[in-house]
């Protein structure tokens, strides 16, 4: 095993405390402190002690199996036997992604739980699972965006050999892995990183907590901390990419931004393993410097989560206009989202009162993720809710065949393929004290503004909560559901069989008053009818109908019959009819 150390500058004594006692580590340059020989065998207990104060766990610790607060374990990652050295992870720009929580995922609530759902995945058409964070948090339950081990890997999933096996079982199948990460902030219960050194600043605030140190004194190492981890899962792990979450809250002024480093990192990594790592940004920026090559002035990210079209979608098929909401609810708005994945470039934002966003010309489409759901946009509803509980399943089959025939990259919210009937709440398992009342209360006041009253929210920290939002997977054949799965997989397998899905949009059409829009490609159209009466679309000579939702959809020479809420993707020999 290598070497055993722990960065602690302001340090003047570092001990390593087991059960076999203690021993003092050397002070190796750079504020760290080195175990001298003989290393630590695998699956040893062990926390730092500094200056003779009480011990603590490894900020780099691979393992928490007592949780948070418990003592670092080591792990020997070359022990594992890996089956999957031939496995190519699918192109991103012909991804189909499918985000899952672990926890409640299946009744297991494990990474084995997962492997036994893999093959309804794979014959749904899913190429990329994409894991909610898996890394060390308080407590069994909770969604992970709170971790404070951030190289552990969650105890109550299955630890660092059940993601192991996760990523093994999934890459046999041909799925890649995604992991979401976070960097922007630690959760308070159990974060002792402040302890070791300045890893946080206070020149800069998250709405989360304290901000991590990336361009003050001593930032070098902190950067180093982030970017060792990303490349961890990468190198020990197998995973084929990262998620990072909210990178609009690094705040980095230094000349080399964070991102623009580990993306130069990655691709080094990859070039040395053989297998390219992936790095997909959560960003509310509208900023497509994101995406553009490093050579051109960018941070050379692979790709991003753009909330807009979720945004502009979801207004028009619920009507909702509250928060950032009423930035939205135009078919021009939907339009642009689906043929730019920006909706504000550079324009006034009412939601703000300021100009947001910039252009993003040059930037290929796919690079931004489109979805009709997440965990954000569901969870971060008072109860819960999924487009299923919310709209008529005509009406979700519609914004599913929108979103899984755009040019984006798709993907789904586990569940949402057959209209899963359990919500998806946010849930804690803090023990804290103070904090489970502090988490309770601060949900009822942030949704207070959006009309709910205080005994509509659930308790996060309540067992049920969590308990409430597992996926029933009895559900799949029966009325409804089965119906609303024959669709999504209908829909993945014309995206897998027709390229031309994938393609740019060479315009979008559509008529405010009259509620209909058409996307449409040299040689496909697709159509939808928000409206509520019947009507008929111009949509070019040659017309073919090759996949519809909605009772008496209809091609008759060059136009499209659709219903109420009817959607249609037809073939066409001509351009339409302006």
């Amino acid at each position: 095993m290598s070497a055993l150390g722990v960065w602690a500058p302001a340090a003047q004594q570092v001990e390593l405390a087991t059960a076999a006692g203690r021993r003092a580590l050397e002070r190796a340059g750079g504020g760290w402190w080195l175990l001298p020989p003989p290393a630590l065998p695998p699956d040893t207990d062990y926390r730092f002690v500094l200056d003779g104060g009480a011990p603590l766990p490894d900020p780099r610790s691979p393992f928490q199996p007592a949780g948070v607060h418990g003592p670092s374990r080591t792990v020997d990652h070359a022990a594992f036997r890996w089956t999957d050295a031939r496995f190519v992870a699918p192109p991103l720009e012909t991804a189909v992604v499918y985000e899952l929580h672990v926890g409640t995922f299946t009744p297991a609530g494990t990474f084995d739980g997962v492997i036994h759902r893999l093959d309804h995945l794979v014959d749904l058409g899913i190429t990329h699972l994409s894991l909610m964070p898996v890394n060390q948090f308080p407590g069994r339950r909770g969604w992970g965006y709170d971790g404070v081990g951030l190289w552990a890997v969650h105890d109550a999933y299955g630890g660092p050999d059940g993601l192991k096996r996760l990523v093994d079982a999934a890459h046999a199948r041909g799925l890649a892995v995604l992991l979401d990460v976070v960097y922007n902030h630690l959760g308070p219960d159990g974060n002792v990183l402040g302890e070791f050194g300045p890893y946080f600043t206070r020149q800069y605030a998250t709405f989360w907590g304290p901000a991590l140190n990336l361009d003050q004194a001593g930032s070098d190492e902190v950067r180093r901390f982030v970017c060792d981890n990303a490349a961890m899962w990468l190198r020990d792990y197998h995973l084929d990419g990262l998620r990072l979450d909210a990178v609009h809250a690094l705040f980095d002024r230094s000349a080399v931004h964070l991102l623009e480093q580990l993306a130069a990192e990655i691709a080094a990594l990859g070039a040395e393993l053989g297998r390219r790592g992936v790095l997909i940004a959560e960003s509310d920026l509208n900023d497509p410097r994101l995406l553009r090559p490093r050579e051109a002035g960018g941070f050379g990210l692979d790709a991003q989560w753009s909330d807009d079209l979720h945004h502009a979608l979801h207004v028009l098929l619920t009507g909702e206009r509250s928060g950032y909401y009423a930035d939205f609810g135009t078919l021009e708005a939907l339009a642009r989202a689906l043929q730019d994945g920006y909706v504000y470039q550079g324009d006034y934002s009412p939601c703000r009162g300021r100009r947001h966003g910039r252009s993003p010309a040059g930037v290929a489409r796919w690079r931004c993720f489109g979805y009709l759901q997440s965990h954000d946009q569901i969870g971060n509803r008072a109860r819960g809710e999924r487009i299923a509980q919310l709209i008529s399943p005509a009406r979700a089959r519609l914004g599913a065949g929108l979103v899984l025939t755009s040019p984006a990259v798709p993907m789904l919210f586990m569940g949402e393929e057959w209209g899963a009937s359990s919500p998806f709440l946010y849930f804690t398992d803090h023990t804290l004290p103070g904090l489970a009342e502090r988490v309770r209360e601060g949900r009822r006041a942030e949704f207070a503004a959006f009309g709910w009253r205080p005994e509509e929210v659930p308790d996060p920290n309540d067992e049920r909560t969590f308990l409430r939002s597992r996926l029933d997977w009895s559900e799949l054949d029966r009325g409804e559901h089965a119906t609303t799965l024959a669709w999504y997989r209908a829909l993945l397998r014309l995206r897998r069989e027709r390229p031309e899905l994938r393609a740019p949009l060479t315009r979008v059409r559509f008529d405010e008053a009259e509620r209909w829009l058409i996307a449409e490609r040299p040689s496909v159209a697709v159509c939808a009818n928000l409206a509520e009466r019947s009507r008929e679309l111009a949509v070019g000579a040659g017309a073919t109908l090759w996949l519809a939702a909605g009772p008496d959809v209809g091609v008759e020479g060059d136009r499209v019959r659709l219903p109420p809420d009817g959607f249609a993707v037809v073939g066409v020999a001509g351009a339409a009819a302006r």
